[in-house]
C-alpha cells in the first residue's frame, strides 16, 4: 500500500509545474471567470426556477382548492337548483290545484247566486200572486199591500240593476192600492157571515108569544089565609087562573103574519142564506147593484116572515141596513202587468243560467 502511494506521488510531481503554467495564462482565468459566471447564472436560474416552481405549485394548490370549492359550490348550486325545481314543481301543482279550486268555487258561487236569485224571484212571484188573489177573490187591499211591500223590500236588499224595472211596477201598484178609496171588504164579509150564522135561530113572526103576565095567585099568599078560605073560593081562583093563561091578546097592525109549515120555514131560511151568499159574492166582485139588491131583498124577507121585535132580528135588520147603504162598486187595480214582468224576468234568468 505504501509502495502504491509513492508511485502516485512520483507521477504527480512532474504535473505541478504544468498546472502553474496553465494558471498563469489569462485565457485560463477568463475561462474560469466565465465558468464561474455561468455557474452563478445557473445557480441563480435554478433558484428562480425553484421559486417559480414553488409559486406554480402554490398556485396550482390554490387553483385546486378553488376548483374543489368551485365543484362544491357547483354541486351545492345543483342541489339548490334541484330543490328549487322541486319546490317550483310543487308550487305549480298547488297553483294548478288552487286554480282548479278557484274555478270550482267560481262555478259554485255562480250556481249559488243563480239559485239565490231564483229563490228570490220565486218568493217575489208568490207574493205578487198572493196580492192578486187577495184583490180578485177577497178584495183585501191591506193584505195585498203588505204582500207587495214585502216583495219590494226583498228586491231592494239585492241592489241588482235588472230588478229596477220590476220595482218600478211594484211601486206603481203600491201607490194605486194606497189611493184606492174602497170599503172594508173583509169587515163587510164578516158582517154578512154573522147574519148567515144567525138565520137558523131567527124567530118567525107567527111563532111569537106574548110575555106571561104574573097573576096574583092565592097559592102565593100566606098559608094561614089559604087555610081560612073556603073550598069553593079556592076552586074559583084556580079556574080563573087557568082561563087567564088561555087568553092571548095581540095587536095586529097592517099585515097578517104568514103561517108556514116546517118545510116552508126551512126553505125560507135557506133562501135567506142564498141571498146573503149572493150578496157576499157580489161584494167580492165589487158589483154594487147586485149587492144592494140582495141585501134589500133579504131585509124585506125578514120584515115579512120574521118577528121584527125579537132582538136577534133587530140586530140582523140593522146589519143589513148598514150593508145596503155601503157603496162597494169600485174597481181595484190589476196586477197582471207586474206578474207578467216578473215571469218574463224569471224566464230570461233561467235561459241565461242554462247557457
Amino acid at each position: 500500500m505504501e509502495h502504491e502511494n509513492n508511485a502516485l506521488l512520483t507521477q504527480t510531481l512532474p504535473l505541478l509545474p504544468n498546472r502553474r503554467r496553465l494558471l498563469s495564462r489569462p485565457s485560463v482565468w477568463a475561462f474560469l471567470i466565465l465558468l464561474a459566471l455561468i455557474l452563478a447564472q445557473w445557480i441563480d436560474s435554478r433558484k428562480q426556477i425553484s421559486a417559480i416552481q414553488q409559486e406554480v405549485a402554490h398556485r396550482l394548490t390554490e387553483n385546486d382548492q378553488a376548483a374543489k370549492e368551485t365543484r362544491f359550490l357547483v354541486k351545492q348550486a345543483q342541489d339548490t337548483a334541484l330543490t328549487v325545481q322541486a319546490k317550483v314543481t310543487l308550487l305549480e301543482e298547488r297553483l294548478a290545484e288552487i286554480q282548479s279550486q278557484s274555478v270550482a268555487l267560481q262555478s259554485m258561487y255562480q250556481e249559488m247566486s243563480s239559485s239565490r236569485d231564483q229563490r228570490l224571484l220565486a218568493e217575489v212571484e208568490q207574493a205578487i200572486t198572493l196580492a192578486m188573489q187577495q184583490l180578485q177573490f177577497a178584495g183585501n187591499v191591506e193584505t195585498a199591500l203588505i204582500a207587495l211591500e214585502n216583495a219590494d223590500a226583498r228586491l231592494a236588499k239585492e241592489l241588482q240593476p235588472q230588478f229596477i224595472s220590476l220595482r218600478r211596477l211594484l211601486a206603481r201598484d203600491i201607490a194605486r192600492l194606497k189611493a184606492t178609496p174602497g170599503a172594508d171588504l173583509t169587515g163587510l164579509s164578516l158582517k154578512i157571515e154573522s147574519v148567515v150564522s144567525a138565520v137558523a135561530t131567527l124567530p118567525l113572526a107567527f111563532e111569537h108569544r106574548p110575555k106571561n103576565t104574573p097573576v096574583a095567585s092565592t097559592s102565593g099568599a100566606a098559608p094561614s089565609s089559604f087555610i081560612n078560605r073556603s073550598y069553593w073560593q079556592a076552586l074559583v081562583s084556580e079556574v080563573w087562573h087557568e082561563l087567564y093563561q088561555l087568553l092571548r091578546i095581540e095587536r095586529i097592525e097592517e099585515r097578517d103574519p104568514a103561517l108556514l109549515s116546517p118545510s116552508q120555514s126551512f126553505f125560507l131560511r135557506e133562501n135567506l142564506k142564498l141571498r146573503l151568499l149572493n150578496a157576499r159574492l157580489a161584494l167580492l166582485q165589487r158589483d154594487g147593484k147586485t149587492f144592494r139588491d140582495e141585501t134589500i131583498q133579504t131585509q124585506a124577507l125578514l120584515d115579512r116572515y120574521f118577528d121584527v121585535r125579537a132582538p136577534s132580528v133587530v140586530t140582523a135588520r140593522k146589519t143589513l141596513s148598514a150593508l145596503a147603504a155601503t157603496d162597494v162598486g169600485f174597481n181595484l187595480p190589476s196586477l197582471s202587468e207586474t206578474l207578467a214582468a216578473m215571469r218574463n224576468l224569471k224566464l230570461s234568468r233561467d235561459r241565461g243560467v242554462s247557457r
